[in-house]
């Protein structure tokens, strides 16, 4: 069954830690934002009617400036690049670096492999999460712990996968490691995000 949903559709467009987690609020962000204004909620339902309604991701990690912000960019441009309808954003369950860049030793990484990360800001993962994606991706065990202490009921539950689980043949229970004590863990970790990913858009395809 695919991890998207049974109600969901894909289309094709042409040209130590729970503990810490302090009251969620809503941050400031470039990207999308968890809660649709009303111009965004005409616009989704012209696009719901016309059958162009566009799937969205959101990464999620500790602090989104490491893992989750390669994973936003990672899944950005392979789904740019096959023109599959796909909007990705990334959050972090703590707050600790609520409006900040992503790490620069992240930025480089992306950059390294032909990817611009460096406008995106983090901010915390809140419940209006569950209401505003269609899948919510979390890097490791502990993120996925935090993300569904929130979900108000089964239905987001439901939403909620550990993004190992798109890489075919992971061990079962897989985590991507925080490189944030690592320097040398950043090219592993984005190795690692980029079979996930290639995994994902497979899933969009409808090809596994």
């Amino acid at each position: 069954m695919s991890p998207w949903g049974n109600e969901l559709q894909i289309y094709t467009l042409q040209p130590d830690r729970a503990a810490l987690l302090l009251p969620f609020r809503q941050q400031m962000k470039t990207g999308p934002a968890a809660v649709c204004s009303p111009a965004q909620a005409v616009e989704k339902d012209n696009k719901q009617q016309k059958g162009e309604l566009m799937k969205r991701v959101l990464m999620v990690c500790l602090g989104n400036i490491c893992r989750s912000p390669l994973a936003q960019g990672i899944l950005e441009a392979k789904a740019a690049s096959q023109h599959l309808a796909v909007e990705v954003d990334s959050a972090g369950t703590s707050h600790w670096h609520a409006g900040e860049k992503p790490d620069p030793r992240s930025v480089y990484t992306a950059a390294q492999h032909g990817l611009d990360i460096s406008g995106q800001r983090a901010r915390q993962f809140t419940p209006n999460d569950f209401r505003s994606y269609d899948l919510i991706l979390a890097m490791d065990q502990s993120n996925y712990d935090d993300i569904l202490r929130l979900a108000p009921d089964e239905t987001a539950q439901k939403k909620v996968k550990k993004i190992m689980d798109f890489v075919p043949g992971a061990q079962a229970g897989s985590n991507v490691p925080d490189p944030y004590w690592d320097d040398d863990g950043f090219e592993k970790v984005y190795e690692m995000l980029d079979q996930a990913c290639e995994g994902i858009i497979r899933s969009v395809r409808g090809e596994i």
